[in-house]
């Protein structure tokens, strides 16, 4: 991401973070998904720095950041948010998150909702909606939520053959295949394949009981702020539920935008569409 950032680490909730800022203006925290890094938001960053404050950090657990053997809950990975923004000074902030970085961003909205100005949900279905729905076809779409919770054999059986694992997922979840190169594959690889880097991403699945727990406890807070959900239109579990249903459960002022001919990574394999409505709905985000 050779864009003009400047990199950091800040020690926050027990842990260090790794994150990157560019831009100037109203904060905005991006957060990435699984199997990724911060690396995914590159072509969301020239854009929306031009009119923003980014902040974008590896998530608890991926990328440059700690890798504890706990503290993977949503609510303490929303904490690490929350305390980073602290210590930069920054008091309330709009929100995108990916995959578990909309995991990570909905507990945030829910525990601290005066940080949160306007919060963007891309690709996901709340952890609590996917287990409330599991059968046998849920379960042979989300194979992934089954496979990553076992306990030490998911990095016994892809430490070393990383690449192999990363380019499986990735061929399975885009629409278009060209969006994610091999260079882009490197990136992650060598993330995945440092000291103790499958362990977040395995963690942050392992603490599924918990989160639903979490999560079905505020079950009938909705979210207040305005929130976006994006889906990729292409993407096969969107195809399986309504996301319009489901996030109009979780939220009182719901935007919906699906994008054409894209998968579970519609920021990247359809990033002019994707930043258009990003800065559509971040439009009257003035800080």
């Amino acid at each position: 991401m050779d864009i003009g950032l400047s990199y950091h680490r800040r020690a926050v909730n027990g842990i260090k973070l790794h994150y990157a800022i560019a831009g100037d203006g109203p904060p905005v925290v991006l957060l990435h998904g699984f199997p990724e890094t911060s690396h995914t938001w590159r072509r969301q960053i020239p854009v929306l720095s031009r009119y923003y404050q980014l902040i974008v950090p590896d998530l608890r657990g991926y990328g440059a950041s700690g890798k504890p053997v706990s503290g993977y809950d949503k609510r303490s990975m929303a904490t690490d948010i929350k305390e980073l923004l602290a210590t930069l000074g920054i008091a309330r902030a709009a929100v995108l998150g990916h995959d578990r970085g909309a995991c990570v961003g909905t507990r945030l909205v829910k525990d601290h909702p005066s940080c949160v100005a306007r919060f963007a949900a891309l690709d996901h279905i709340p952890t609590r909606m996917i287990f409330d729905r599991v059968n046998a076809d849920v379960a042979q779409a989300a194979w992934f939520f089954f496979f990553n919770a076992v306990r030490d054999l998911p990095e016994a059986l892809v430490q070393g053959r990383e690449e192999v694992w990363l380019r499986h997922i990735f061929t399975s979840w885009l629409y278009d295949i060209s969006a994610i190169s091999d260079a882009d594959i490197e990136v992650y690889r060598r993330a995945y394949a440092a000291p103790g880097g499958l362990r977040g991403a395995f963690e942050d699945y392992r603490a599924w009981p918990v989160d639903v727990e979490q999560d079905r406890l505020d079950a009938d807070v909705k979210m207040a702020c305005p929130t976006l959900a994006l889906w990729g239109a292409e993407f096969d579990a969107a195809k399986r539920v309504d996301m319009r249903e489901i996030w109009s459960e979780m939220a009182t002022d719901l935007t919906c935008v699906a994008i054409a001919q894209a998968g579970h990574f519609p920021h990247e394999e359809r990033p002019i569409e994707t930043n258009e409505a990003l800065l559509a709905f971040l439009r009257d985000w003035k800080g």
